[in-house]
């Protein structure tokens, strides 16, 4: 008996391997894929500027990495008794404006950099909403609780979102002719947007990346909103918030992300890493004992020789603790 729906997604045309380098930017799902990549010790560089959840910021983001753009103080503001970017997440606000520029910049430095050797581009858009400072009608990525009278929100147009997309693509194509882009629209639900808006919001989304994916060869879809509200379709599969997958709707839609844009060679890698890592965090009740020692020194050897045969792993935090004889 089928008990739900089924997907077929094609497989990436260039799947995923270890040797790349992939730079992954949006929404917070966007972490979700972003942390699961880094624990099984791939390249990757999430979210420079922080979460972005609107189309236009992700444009605007990628295109400050590609052009090397340095932020100066008079790009701040301070609200709350702290200095902010309009640009970037509350994660880079500080009490102090030098610190917050140094953390802006520092983070800005490493993508212009990662992102001219990035094999991969991951984006994963959350909603079509987009807040404009009243004052410059210049659009903002994070309203950092500021008094709602400020802004205008407004939901862009499908054309608006096709155009600076498609802009911002050609740049990166521009700048990196090898990089492929893998677009995601986000199953997490804007519900302050209400039911029916933030529909409307992912619609729009949807129909903006299909269109460009249409247009550009080196760009693809990956659905990762349709494997949870689709497929999976029951609020089981939500945190109590009822807006936010849980841990068993991230992990299938992690899996099938595997299984499609990951080379088979990359996957069977991927499962000694996870061995691996999983015993590094495994936490003994008596440490000092014999046994305890000796799971160490035979997950030293195992981790020596994966490093040996697969140089490109970094596994080097976990051969350090498995060949100390204390924890």
């Amino acid at each position: 008996m089928q008990l739900s729906l089924t997907l077929d997604i094609p497989p990436l045309a260039q799947p995923i391997s270890y040797t790349d380098s992939i730079l992954l930017i949006g929404s917070c799902f966007t972490e979700h894929i972003a942390e699961r990549l880094d624990d099984h010790k791939f390249n990757v560089l999430s979210n420079p500027h922080g979460i972005l959840f609107n189309p236009l910021s992700v444009a605007y983001s990628l295109d400050s990495y590609i052009y090397h753009k340095v932020y100066t103080k008079d790009e701040l503001f301070f609200l709350n008794e702290l200095w902010n970017s309009w640009d970037h997440h509350t994660r880079f606000s500080n009490i102090n404006p030098i610190a917050t520029l140094a953390a802006i910049n520092q983070s800005q430095e490493k993508a212009s950099q990662f992102i001219l050797q990035a094999d991969c581009v991951i984006i994963t858009l959350g909603s079509a909403f987009q807040y404009y400072l009243k004052e410059t009608n210049s659009p903002v990525a994070n309203n950092h609780r500021a008094p709602a009278q400020l802004f205008e929100k407004r939901l862009l147009p499908i054309d608006e979102i096709t155009e600076a997309l498609s802009a911002t693509l050609e740049k990166l194509f521009a700048a990196n002719p090898k990089v492929q882009v893998i677009f995601t629209i986000s199953p997490v639900r804007h519900i302050r947007d209400g039911v029916i808006d933030n529909n409307r919001s992912k619609a729009r989304l949807i129909e903006a990346v299909h269109e460009v994916c249409e247009h550009f060869e080196r760009t693809t879809y990956f659905p990762a909103y349709e494997l949870v509200i689709d497929i999976l379709r029951d609020y089981r599969y939500y945190d109590i918030d009822f807006v936010h997958p849980n841990y068993l709707a991230t992990t299938f839609v992690w899996e099938q992300f595997v299984k499609t844009c990951i080379d088979e060679e990359t996957q069977t890698i991927m499962q000694q890493v996870c061995e691996i890592t999983t015993a590094r965090e495994h936490r003994p009740r008596f440490p000092q004992t014999e046994a305890h020692q000796k799971f160490k020194q035979s997950y030293a050897a195992k981790t020596l020789e994966l490093m040996n045969r697969y140089p490109f792993l970094n596994l080097l935090d976990e051969l350090d603790y498995f060949s100390k004889t204390t924890d």
